[in-house]
């Protein structure tokens, strides 16, 4: 320090001196990173507007209000999916299990009622409960054993479908047997019209969910926890965080979505399926949706409306494909041409931020 310097420091010349720290954004591309890394969902969204806008153009029937309604609909089930794997990726965890989950669950529900005839009602609960205990047996092993996420649900994954075809007896429930003795097995599958449009329950339940667990995420010291494990576990830990109990907490709270995923699937198909697609699709199409909604694969950052818009983006270039008259192969090219822009944009925002 010069002397001049000094000595104005020491006659007090510092003291109404304020820290200035150097902005090293420049430009256009410097405002655009630090927009992005604040608002995560942001990307999801102008790509759903954009969709829309250009499916529309397509073919004037895709602005309908009927066919807005469809998509939400399909994108039910992997909406509650994508709440489920939201919460296990923002802690730097993935989970493979999210669909045999689904599907165990349903299917608990539905054997309990009907062969040994508890009441419908309980049963759901049972299942509920089921589901959220295969979740927690998820968080133990990762939490508790230090076995990674990937290996722990890809083994688990194995379990619970192979579980719920030994347990069924690959039988299937039929729908006019659940209308007949447990029709709240298929509640979720009521609906109700507003305008042109049928909505399910399901669809509300799934809007609701969002809108609760954003919330929590957002303002409540779990949902910061949370984030916090997920940028950085020790750190965490120092901040005083008990990140093994959050870590089951998770988990266990995954399984629980899954769970009621696996209830409105009773509702959606119309009946109580081992076999169903769920099991084993429903792990990449909840990942794809998580990662195109821009939530990041290495944790600590994202939000679960950002997921949301990344099913609906999904759903959105499936019925637009299809009404284009596309082959469904175009579908997977562009969903999986999204993915891979997804995680680059996340690459850069973190690359930048270091």
């Amino acid at each position: 320090m010069a002397k001049a310097d000094y000595e104005e420091a020491t006659r007090g010349g510092g003291a109404d001196r304020q820290a200035e720290f150097k902005d090293d954004r420049k430009g256009v591309i410097g405002h655009l990173h630090h927009i992005l890394h604040q608002n995560p969902a942001l990307v999801p969204l102008l790509v759903l507007v954009g969709a829309v806008i250009v499916f529309g153009f397509l073919n004037a029937n895709f602005w309908r209000i009927s066919t807005l309604s469809i998509i939400f609909q399909q994108i039910g089930i992997v909406g509650l999916l994508g709440i489920a794997q939201t919460l296990v990726i923002l802690t730097a965890g993935i989970d493979l299990s999210v669909g045999a989950m689904a599907v165990l669950s349903s299917v608990i529900m539905g054997q309990f009622a009907f062969r040994y005839g508890i009441p419908p009602s309980f049963a759901v609960v049972l299942g509920l409960a089921a589901g959220t205990l295969m979740g927690a047996i998820n968080g133990v092993l990762v939490a508790k054993l230090r076995i990674p996420p990937f290996i722990t649900t890809l083994g688990t994954w194995q379990i619970f479908l192979a579980t719920n075809y030994i347990y069924s007896a690959n039988e299937t429930i039929r729908s006019q047997d659940i209308d007949a003795e447990a029709p709240i097995l298929k509640f979720w599958g009521n609906s109700f019209v507003i305008f042109d449009a049928r909505v399910t329950y399901a669809v509300v339940l799934l809007l609701v969910l969002v809108a609760i667990v954003a919330y929590v995420l957002r303002a409540t010291a779990w949902g910061r926890h949370l984030y916090a494990v997920g940028d950085d576990a020790e750190a965490a830990e120092l901040a005083g965080v008990k990140k093994d109990a959050l870590l089951i907490q998770t988990y266990a709270l995954a399984g629980f979505f899954c769970a009621i995923a696996g209830w409105v699937m009773i509702g959606r198909f119309g009946s109580v399926s081992p076999s169903a697609s769920t099991g084993v699709l429903g792990n990449i199409q909840a990942i794809t949706a998580v990662v195109i909604g821009g939530i990041s694969l290495f944790g600590g950052r994202g939000s679960i409306v950002g997921m949301f818009l990344g099913a609906l983006i999904v759903g959105v270039f499936e019925m637009g494909l299809r009404m284009a008259g596309a082959d469904a192969q175009w579908t997977y090219l562009l969903i999986g041409v999204l993915i891979i822009a997804a995680v680059a944009v996340d690459q850069w925002i973190r690359k930048v931020s270091a």
